[in-house]
C-alpha cells in the first residue's frame, strides 16, 4: 500500500516507513498538491482535515481520528488490515527508497572505522546513498516496534529484510529530534 501523508501527520508517516510502508510526506505542501500526488501515483491519502478530506472527491482518502501518533498508527494499521506487511527497517526514512543489503566489505570507505568494526550488517539507500547499521537504538527500537505490533505475535511477511538502525545518526526518532548524530 503507497501513502500519502498531509502535514499534520508527520510521526505517523515517519513510524509508517520505519514499517516498511511506502510513504510520501511534506512538512509543508498544499492540498491541491496532496490530492494530484495522490490522484497520480494511486496513494492513499492520510488526513486529519476535513475540509481536504471533503476535497478528495476523486482519491481515495482515510481520515485519522486521534492526535495520538502510536494511535494513529494501530489505526492505520488496524482499518487497513495492514499487521500482515510489516517489514521493519526495510525503507529508508529519509528518501523513502526500499534499502538494499550491502556487503561488509563495500562499507568500509562510506563509515567511520569504529561503526566498521562494530557492525556486521549494513544496508544502503539507492536514493539518496545514505547507509544503515544497527547502531546504539537499535533495542530501543525494536522495544518500540513490539510495543506497536502489540503483546501477541503477528505473523510478519516473510521477506529478507537488512538488520539496521543508522548512518551517522540513528533511525530511533526520539534520536533524531533531539539532534543526534
Amino acid at each position: 500500500m503507497k501513502f500519502v501523508v498531509d502535514c499534520m501527520l508527520g510521526k505517523l508517516a515517519k513510524w509508517l516507513k520505519i514499517l516498511g510502508f511506502d510513504v510520501v510526506y511534506f512538512s509543508r505542501a498544499e492540498d491541491k498538491d496532496l490530492l494530484s500526488l495522490a490522484r497520480k501515483e494511486g496513494r492513499l491519502l492520510l488526513t486529519r482535515d476535513h475540509r481536504l478530506q471533503d476535497r478528495a472527491r476523486d482519491v481515495r482518502v482515510h481520515f485519522i481520528a486521534s492526535e495520538n501518533w502510536k494511535d494513529q498508527l494501530g489505526q492505520v494499521l488496524e482499518e487497513l488490515n495492514l499487521w500482515g506487511l510489516v517489514n521493519p527497517y526495510s525503507r529508508c526514512i529519509d528518501c523513502n527508497a526500499e534499502l538494499k543489503n550491502l556487503p561488509r566489505r563495500k562499507v568500509k570507505n562510506l563509515v567511520a572505522p569504529f561503526v566498521y568494526e562494530q557492525a556486521t550488517s549494513f544496508a544502503i539507500c539507492p536514493g539518496c546513498g545514505r547507509v544503515f547499521w544497527q547502531g546504539t537504538h537499535f533495542e530501543d527500537m525494536e522495544r518500540k516496534i513490539q510495543e506497536i505490533l502489540g503483546p501477541k505475535p503477528r505473523k510478519l511477511r516473510k521477506r529478507k529484510r537488512p538488520k539496521i538502525n543508522g548512518p551517522g545518526k540513528n533511525i530511533c526518532p526520539e534520536a533524531n529530534e533531539k539532534g543526534s548524530s
